[in-house]
């Protein structure tokens, strides 16, 4: 896969294999036709940037196949992942509607099928269609939110439950395999210290501490989580 635009691709965002998980899965066919104008379909190689934090939209990306973080630096210069996406997830939307440049940067972190959007299309749709204006409203809630609450996280907790909280964050994002337990995707152990907000040695130093409580085992370059309560508790997650 390359990052240049595919032959292999449905011209329609009706006949995408992931519309009944995408975003855009309530739309009616007339919507996702409009959606489809000048759309184009694009793949990444694992590594190939997306968009580069600071860069200009012009238009959001839906994501077909694969799997993808998002990222900035921090003031120190060191990478911070700030959230996940996965396949019917979009990008870039925030930037788009706020005509501002993008906040972070996008990776894709294995080979990675994408449809770009183009802003008059999303725009035609949105002010057509009131459920997707609330669903808009609402996922830039949930986000705002999720923002929060990671930043609380960084200001407050210890490494060791950040690390722990972050690997029961992958599991909610990515689901585990068909033995139940291991995360469906794979990270090194330098980006899961990014996401935790921790140094490299540190994460591996606490990854291997898991891993001798029983709490956690390395399946290949995966990470099984054995005893979930007993993760949550380290993280310090109360209902």
């Amino acid at each position: 896969m390359t990052n240049k635009e595919s032959e292999n691709f449905p011209t329609s965002c009706d006949d995408c294999g992931s519309v009944g998980e995408s975003f855009f899965c309530n739309l009616h066919k007339t919507e996702l036709a409009d959606l489809s104008v000048n759309k184009t379909h694009q793949s990444y190689k694992k590594g190939q940037i997306i968009f580069h934090e600071g860069n200009q939209p012009f238009g959001l990306f839906c994501v077909s196949e694969g799997k993808i973080k998002i990222h900035k630096l921090g003031e120190s210069g060191k990478d911070q992942i700030v959230r996940f996406a996965k396949e019917g997830d979009i990008l870039g939307y925030r930037a788009l509607l706020s005509s501002e440049t993008y906040s972070a940067s996008a990776t894709a972190m294995e080979d990675t099928a994408i449809c770009h959007i183009t802003k008059n299309a999303f725009q035609k749709v949105l002010d057509a269609s009131s459920s997707l204006m609330l669903k808009t409203i609402t996922h830039l809630t949930q986000d705002l939110k999720g923002s929060e609450y990671k930043m609380m996280n960084m200001a407050q907790k210890p490494v060791r439950e950040r690390i722990a909280e972050s690997l029961l964050m992958l599991k909610g994002s990515f689901g585990v395999l068909e033995d139940g337990k291991t995360i469906d995707v794979i990270l090194t152990r330098k980006e899961i210290s990014d996401i935790a907000g921790a140094t490299t040695e540190t994460t591996i130093r606490t990854l291997s501490d898991f891993k001798k409580d029983g709490v956690i085992e390395f399946n290949g370059k995966k990470v099984a989580i054995l005893d979930i309560p007993e993760l949550t508790h380290i993280a310090k997650i109360f209902d």
